[in-house]
């Protein structure tokens, strides 16, 4: 099931992201803050977070927003699945989802970022089976020889021809 994410949620997904293995601590400890900002309303309201539960326990999540200064660009800023579950289709489901909210709000375009580090090539992997596509490399971003990579995929309508 996957429903709107609660205040009572934020200490399982913080513990869920941690134990991924993949996000630094000051990550771990930047989610905190956002969902502690969203839940306070400082986010805004197009701010959204999302929760898969399994059994009453929260197995996943994304948190997404649309980019204010364009015309129906969205990010997904966190997206996460508890690793006992990798590999079982929650990410998937969780990533459906949130495509088919941003559809619904008009969404055009969606925008995922991650790492080019070795230990997120299966998240890039999972990006490119979801129809994806590596829309550019920042090199360095993240730190010396920690490129950040941006996937890009179609919400609606249809990408103009490049001369």
């Amino acid at each position: 099931m996957i429903r709107p994410a609660v205040p009572a949620d934020t200490p399982a997904l913080v513990q869920l992201t941690a134990a991924t293995g993949v996000f630094k601590h000051h990550e771990v400890n930047v989610l905190q803050e956002i969902l502690d900002d969203f839940h306070s309303g400082d986010m805004g309201p197009k701010h959204i977070a999302i929760v898969c539960e399994h059994e009453g326990q929260a197995v996943g999540y994304a948190y997404y927003a649309p980019d204010v200064m364009t015309d129906g660009s969205w990010y997904i800023y966190w997206i996460a699945v508890s690793p006992t579950l990798h590999g079982k289709g929650v990410g998937r489901e969780i990533l459906l989802y949130a495509e088919d909210d941003i559809r619904r709000r008009n969404g055009r375009v969606l925008f995922i970022e991650t790492s080019s580090q070795p230990s997120y090539e299966p998240t890039r992997r999972f990006y490119l089976r979801q129809g994806y596509e590596v829309t550019g490399v920042l090199r360095d971003f993240y730190t010396d020889g920690d490129d950040m990579v941006i996937f890009r995929k179609r919400m609606r309508g249809e990408d103009r021809q490049r001369a």
